[in-house]
């Protein structure tokens, strides 16, 4: 049968070192693990290497292997055969349990949220003392200020438990190795596969700090997606923070109305540096959505749409759509433009699909389709969606040449953003 003794952080901070004469040696003050975790589940990074003892006024770092934990009765205690003192190489390289990881922030993953570690979990076997996992749960906050285990005994008496909330040693990932801030559960590749939504979630809650350190990690395809995601300071403080060539590679992955967005909040100058950065169509669009007044209807258009020529076939557009592999909005409505860009009609997805391959797209159309023009006021967008129940409308300019459109997602964002202006 293996020997086991599992114990908490908490309780063995603050704990009497005792020698193998019975004569107090000093007070724990941290223990120090072997190396920062990988995310691997290797037990040699989990092994507790050393103990920082507080001996009359000054602490050192000393081995925890001549170090014994015994727990009777749910009481600690701590004896040491021998002290000997640890390299400043050991130390350097170990991981600070107090110091680097009580109290501080972590993501957990499953959780898709910022959550702080209340206590650390650690188990002594045969073969050494190994950190087991982070407390993130309301018990490890009750067992830190002492009243864990009358709460505990309260609730039992009507039926109620403290869920245990823990997250395993092995997915305890750093962040910032240069200063050892943990802040990842899983490893630290995960965090990239969440969706963009909980990843900007996340961002948002830690530090700016990190929060530029995890998103300056992102490929540029998921750092645009992230940044669309982010509220209106997040994008500003990340985009002003960013090298100007890492953002507006970043910016170009975007669409051109949510770029403009973000430029119209930056100073004239650090907007006119990004411009100039990113690739000359892709400015020319910003540029253009952004000479829009605030109110227009243009200044809410995207400019990323689909138009055909209306001589060309169904099978013939399907085959331009399984090229351009477009975001979802941009199907939300195809347009029909003559070779001027002037708009003569519309179709849908479901047009598409139930049409025979070599029907004409002339044939599929809406003609004389419901449009706005991009100087009408942004209230005219609401009255018109809600009357026709679109999903997006046609933008014209004063020629009737297509210039973009406005999704329905744009306008409840946009009518989102004013209430919370307004409640400030």
């Amino acid at each position: 049968m293996t020997s086991l003794t599992t114990f908490y952080l908490s309780g063995i901070i603050g704990k009497e070192v005792f020698g193998a004469d019975g004569d107090a040696i000093g007070i724990i003050k941290d223990m120090l693990v072997n190396t920062v975790p990988s995310g691997l589940s290797d037990p040699n990074q989990q092994l507790i290497t050393g103990v920082k003892i507080k001996i009359h006024k000054e602490a050192r770092f000393y081995s925890f292997n001549s170090f014994r934990v015994v727990k009777a009765r749910e009481k600690l205690s701590v004896t040491c055969a021998s002290l000997v003192e640890l390299s400043n190489f050991d130390v350097e390289n170990g991981l600070l349990l107090v110091e680097n990881i009580l109290d501080k922030q972590i993501v957990d993953l499953n959780g898709r949220k910022v959550v702080r570690v209340n206590d650390v979990r650690l188990v002594t076997l045969p073969t050494g003392t190994f950190t087991v996992a982070v407390d993130i749960g309301i018990e490890g906050l009750l067992r830190r200020i002492g009243i864990s285990i009358p709460i505990k005994r309260i609730l039992y008496l009507f039926k109620v438990n403290i869920p245990a909330k823990f997250i395993l040693w092995d997915d305890v990932q750093a962040i910032d190795h240069s200063n050892l801030n943990i802040r990842l559960s899983k490893s630290y590749a995960k965090l990239h596969t969440l969706h963009p939504s909980d990843l900007a979630d996340i961002l948002e809650d830690m530090g700016k700090k990190v929060s530029m350190s995890v998103f300056s990690s992102l490929d540029e395809e998921k750092a645009a997606d992230v940044l669309e995601e982010l509220e209106t300071h997040a994008q500003i403080h990340i985009v002003e923070n960013l090298p100007v060539n890492k953002a507006a590679d970043v910016l170009e992955k975007m669409p051109a109305d949510e770029v403009a967005d973000i430029l119209d909040e930056l100073e004239d100058e650090r907007a006119e540096l990004l411009l100039k950065e990113m690739d000359t169509e892709s400015s020319q669009e910003v540029r253009e959505l952004l000479e829009y007044h605030d109110n227009s209807v243009g200044s809410l258009m995207t400019t990323d749409i689909l138009s055909f020529n209306p001589e060309i076939t169904v099978e013939e557009v399907i085959e331009q759509l399984r090229i351009k592999k477009p975001e979802s909005a941009e199907l939300y409505n195809l347009f029909v433009t003559e070779s001027n860009d002037e708009l003569i009609g519309t179709f849908n997805l479901r047009d598409l699909i139930v049409s025979q391959p070599k029907t004409m797209v002339s044939q599929i159309m809406k003609s004389e389709p419901v449009f706005l023009y991009d100087n009408q006021k942004v209230e005219d967008i609401a009255e018109l969606i809600s009357k026709y129940n679109l999903l997006a409308v046609p933008v014209l300019d004063k020629f009737n040449q297509l210039q973009g459109m406005v999704v329905v997602d744009d306008v409840v964002e946009d009518l989102i953003h004013k209430r919370r202006t307004k409640k400030r």
